[in-house]
């Protein structure tokens, strides 16, 4: 009898010796030590793997019961062209009701064979002498590793964990930047305390700090390029000439000009960091995207840890995301639950009536969790189910009393988010709310106990 055995360095082929195994129902006995498998085992051929990829075309079709070209130019080789008339043992029944049919060998898949596989695979260091100990344990994990890739369709573009850091950074650069600007603001204003009122752009205001320096030097400053105004402008060096703050040094000049450059610079990459995020978004969770944005999409992403992670989550808890020390903080004191968590940031949601928003979360939340797992596990790397679902969200805002802005086309207008190149002081706070569970159970919770009150 022969036994067709893979490995992860090649196909293998072993001469079993019929005398003891007839004698024996046990076969795990007389493989329980390598010296006795050795004795019952002895190898008849064997053809190494020529590199990686066609180790993982072998193990695939292993895996789906299918006869591959290399496992048939193989057993033609070995056994049809030698003319021998033993039996095949095979593993899998498929695998040997194929080779029967193409190859006419007699194949045999049994109680024996299975307990024969486990044995050679328990001590086939001591039967593959040709393959160093080493050598073979490499083998198998860069096999493993590559099966892995190759079943899960493995992409260097859809890697999650980018998208994570990348928001996590945005925020970060959010409060920071809003932090330094607010300091130019409250230093320089010491020098120049009336354009605070004029500019009230933190952007504009930093830029407008370095161009001139001095408030002296504010009628020969050029701002084309800061304000699309003229008339901002004008009455920027109209109010400088008849300023009442208090002037300061060149040394101080210096520094508030310097703090003023690290706001600009941290402006444009965090331009730059909202780009690569949309990108990322597009390419990893293109369906995803399109029902609630790239800013809550992401962030769904980062709270769960992984799309993955993400796509395990029933559209339930995709609901209320971000909002959970409000849902602990409610059914502790019996209160009435969190409507909505992160998904509240939506457009969609943003565009529903107040007394709505809870229900349209809820349908939002339904087909989000479906869009989810279709990016997360589908096969098609674009946009295929978001545009339909995206649409019937938009129809249940129709139908209850609400309007969408929507393109010439019908669809759904672009995600508004804050200024990419200098974000809202209030970013962090408006997240913050809906982590304190600031939803619509309890407003109106609030307005009856009023009623009743005024009663």
């Amino acid at each position: 009898m022969l036994l067709l055995f893979e490995t992860a360095a090649g196909h293998a082929l072993f001469k079993v010796a019929d005398g003891k195994l007839a004698k024996t129902d046990d076969v795990a006995s007389l493989l329980d030590s390598s010296e006795k498998a050795t004795s019952l085992v002895q190898l008849h051929a064997f053809s190494q793997f020529e590199d990686t990829a066609a180790a993982v075309a072998a193990a695939s079709d292993v895996v789906e019961s299918n006869l591959g070209e290399g496992l048939k130019k193989f057993l033609k080789k070995n056994i049809v062209k030698k003319g021998l008339t033993d039996q095949l043992g095979v593993l899998d029944a498929k695998l040997g009701v194929l080779i029967k049919e193409k190859l006419g060998i007699q194949c045999q898949f049994d109680s024996k064979v299975f307990d024969l596989t486990r044995g050679v695979r328990a001590h086939q260091e001591s039967l593959l002498t040709s393959l160093p100990k080493d050598d073979m344990k490499a083998i198998q994990l860069g096999l493993a590793h590559s099966l892995s890739r190759y079943k899960l369709k493995f992409s260097p573009d859809k890697v999650d964990t980018m998208i994570v850091q990348a928001i996590g950074l945005l925020d970060e650069l959010d409060k920071e930047i809003n932090t330094y600007a607010m300091r130019v603001r409250e230093w320089y204003g010491w020098h120049f305390p009336e354009m605070v009122k004029i500019v009230n752009d933190n952007l504009q205001y930093s830029k407008c700090v370095i161009k001139m320096s001095m408030r002296t030097n504010c009628k020969n400053c050029d701002f084309s390029d800061v304000f699309e105004d003229e008339s901002v402008a004008a009455a920027l060096k109209e109010t400088a000439e008849v300023s009442m703050g208090t002037e300061i040094s060149e040394d101080d000049c210096k520094n508030i000009k310097s703090l003023a450059e690290q706001v600009v610079s941290m402006a444009e990459y965090r331009l730059q960091l909202f780009e690569y995020l949309k990108n990322r978004m597009n390419a990893i969770a293109p369906n995803l995207t399109i029902m609630v944005g790239e800013l809550v999409g992401a962030r769904l992403i980062a709270h769960a840890g992984s799309l993955l992670n993400l796509a395990k989550h029933p559209a339930s808890t995709v609901q209320i995301l971000g909002a959970e020390k409000a849902l602990f903080r409610a059914l502790k004191t019996k209160h009435d639950t969190p409507k909505y968590g992160l998904i509240y940031h939506a457009s969609l949601v943003g565009q529903t009536a107040p007394k709505h928003k809870g229900r349209i979360s809820r349908v939002l939340a339904a087909k989000t969790a479906l869009a989810i797992r279709v990016d997360a596990i589908g096969e098609e790397s674009g946009a295929t189910i978001a545009y339909e679902n995206k649409r019937k969200v938009e129809d249940r805002i129709r139908s209850l009393g609400g309007t969408v802005s929507t393109w010439d086309d019908g669809s759904a207008g672009p995600e508004k988010y804050a200024k990419p190149d200098m974000p809202a002081p209030s970013t962090g706070a408006a997240f913050a709310g809906v982590e304190n569970g600031d939803g619509e159970a309890t407003s109106e919770k609030k307005k009856k106990k009023r009623k009743l009150e005024a009663e």
